[in-house]
């Protein structure tokens, strides 16, 4: 939909203008300036009309953004006008904890089957999603729909498992391994390095400043 080219920073901000957006809806906040709306996410009100600007603006002078379209406005800039189907490689712990999420329902994001090796598992349901043997993996991909794959296999195991993902077809991969991705152009990859994310956490409460 959009041809121009965004900063990472710019599309890192996105999910926080959604958010935030969602909680003024929440209170039933109609309208918001761009310096009513920097105060609550610390970040410039010029940032901030910039960041939109990239994508058209939103608002009118004198009477700032409408909440409800801005939020609208974004969540299609997000994809989130779409649902996607999502399935789990990995049944253990976090495989589980993000089975039982259910806000990522409310945003369009449906967990439809869990892949596991575990004997144990196989079989089993996790809010009522069926965890399937990780041999029905390749015939499960090629006759459903399936839009992202998370993974939260052990990291020497990831890399292999993302690679038959990439070649059964799927083209967003969520990716909880401690290791890099080596996937072909046309596959989008989003990490979350868990452990990285608490070492910075440490480093900031080292005394050192924000990163």
């Amino acid at each position: 939909m959009y041809k121009k080219e965004i900063s990472k920073a710019v599309i890192n901000r996105l999910p926080r203008y959604y958010r935030y957006l969602g909680d003024l809806l929440e209170k039933d906040v109609v309208r918001i300036s761009s310096k009513e709306l920097s105060e609550k996410m610390k970040v410039t009100a010029s940032q901030i009309r910039q960041d939109l600007n990239n994508f058209g603006g939103f608002g009118q002078q004198g009477y700032g953004y409408n909440v409800e379209y801005l939020h609208s406005e974004i969540g299609k800039i997000l994809g989130l006008d779409t649902n996607y189907n999502v399935i789990i490689i990995g049944a253990g712990n976090l495989g589980q904890a993000l089975a039982n999420y259910v806000d990522f329902e409310r945003r369009g994001f449906f967990v439809t089957s869990i892949f596991d090796i575990s004997p144990k598992l196989i079989g089993t349901q996790i809010r009522g999603i069926p965890v399937l043997s990780g041999d029905e993996l390749e015939e499960y991909i090629k006759n459903n729909k399936v839009d992202i794959a998370a993974i939260t296999v052990p990291k020497t195991k990831a890399p292999g498992t993302a690679a038959e993902l990439a070649k059964w077809g799927i083209r967003g991969i969520w990716n909880f391994a401690p290791t890099d991705l080596n996937l072909p152009k046309d596959v989008t990859v989003e990490n979350v390095h868990l452990a990285e994310s608490l070492m910075k956490l440490s480093y900031r409460l080292s005394g050192n400043e924000d990163i």
